[in-house]
């Protein structure tokens, strides 16, 4: 996956981060806090803030500490809400943290570590930008962010349940 972008729900001015498979036009919007959508906003635009915020100490304690963030999944979504690990790497063994998405799609952003989606997860929650072709390198953005607003200006975080 890739952080396609941040933008906010129409309804409720709710930040939405938009990630994006690499290999098709499906997305996964993931409703997050303001902090949060700050946070991945000020790395994907390479902003430097006046204090490190918690994801650069964070990110910078893992340094210190000799550890590597190998990577990042969002493992589940259950009630409405998506499930993330974290997957850390110290002296050659691996441990997975449990993560909200958002914490861990800022974290992964300052590590350049990898994002990941499980299959089922983008099978219930994705959606699909309508292209003329399946190949999304073909898509105009401005065309994607144009049908990405009408699907913003409709939908709420209800219907991505887990009952879909």
């Amino acid at each position: 996956m890739v952080v396609y972008g941040v933008s906010f729900d129409m309804v409720g001015k709710q930040p939405i981060v938009l990630l994006k498979t690499v290999e098709t036009n499906r997305f996964l919007p993931i409703w997050i806090g303001h902090p949060e959508a700050s946070a991945i906003l000020a790395k994907l635009q390479d902003s430097d803030t006046p204090r490190p915020m918690t994801h650069d100490l964070f990110s910078t304690a893992l340094g210190e500490l000799d550890a590597e963030l190998v990577k990042i999944e969002v493992v589940e979504m259950k009630d409405s809400t998506f499930f993330a690990k974290v997957v850390l790497r110290r002296d050659g063994e691996e441990v997975s943290l449990d993560a909200r998405p958002s914490d861990a799609i800022a974290l992964a952003l300052r590590s350049k570590a990898p994002i990941f989606a499980a299959d089922d997860v983008i099978e219930a929650s994705a959606i699909r930008m309508e292209e003329g072709e399946d190949d999304a390198a073909a898509a105009e953005p401005e065309q994607l962010v144009e049908d990405f607003k009408q699907f913003l200006e409709d939908v709420r975080p209800e219907d991505f349940g887990a009952d879909g």
